[in-house]
């Protein structure tokens, strides 16, 4: 790799500012002072320093992030916040996009990586990746709408109406009283607006969503809403393939 690309995926600056660092002398290749921008390392191997203090290099970058409401799951947006202004200058540096994504006004867990070939395994539907939700439900949710969710659903859409993936739904708590709900339930793919969709298919309304699992990773539940964090290296091995 290139020491000023190294450099700059690194967040010391763009290529020209790191040049500029080079030229000055603050740069250290294994106890010597580097003099090229485009000179050779091996961030595995080499021991590079920026002022003395040594640098790591991270091929991938892997983020959990508790998705808070009115923050589109995008890269760039020029009307809405998206889920990269959460994130520090240091962590955007590595170009994570979020894995799939939740509605604007869909809370809850959000990976953020850039490694694309995770992002495949966990977004493919072919690969029938688990998604769990929590929500509150307008209406009485019953034993016949957990069968119906387990047969799958018929929802309407504008190129062709499609037929769900069997969903299990759980049913939490039933409130006859305030008509409400409150239910987990799990689905195989991603559709626009899908757990919105299937529970009008049944003649109810999500009142509030927040996505609390993919695949086997949880929402940590100590991250506030807008707050995240790098995964650990047991949850980034359980994610991927075996």
């Amino acid at each position: 790799m290139r020491l000023d690309k190294l450099l700059a995926h690194t967040g010391f600056g763009t290529r020209k500012e790191v040049k500029k660092i080079i030229k000055d002398g603050y740069i250290e290749i294994n106890g010597t002072i580097a003099k090229k921008p485009g000179e050779k390392v091996d961030p595995d191997k080499d021991d590079v320093r920026v002022g003395g203090q040594r640098i790591y290099y991270e091929e991938f970058v892997y983020f959990m992030l508790n998705k808070p409401a009115g923050v589109i799951s995008a890269t760039e947006d020029f009307i809405h916040e998206t889920v990269l202004d959460l994130l520090g200058p240091a962590d955007l540096v590595q170009e994570p996009h979020p894995v799939g994504r939740l509605d604007i006004d869909t809370e809850g867990l959000l990976i953020l990586t850039n490694d694309g070939q995770l992002t495949h395994q966990l977004t493919s539907p072919k690969k029938e990746v688990d998604k769990e939700y929590y929500a509150r439900i307008e209406g009485v949710v019953t034993e016949d709408d957990v069968a119906k969710f387990e047969e799958g659903l018929i929802l309407e859409d504008k190129e062709e109406d499609f037929k769900t993936r069997p969903a299990k739904l759980e049913i939490l708590s039933v409130d006859e009283e305030e008509n409400e709900s409150e239910i987990n339930v799990t689905i195989h793919e991603g559709k626009f607006h899908q757990v919105k969709r299937m529970f009008a298919a049944v003649g109810k309304e999500v009142l509030y969503l927040k996505r609390i699992r993919m695949k086997n990773l949880e929402l940590d539940e100590t991250l506030p809403p807008g707050e995240y964090r790098p995964l650990t290296e047991e949850e980034i091995k359980n994610l991927k393939p075996e």
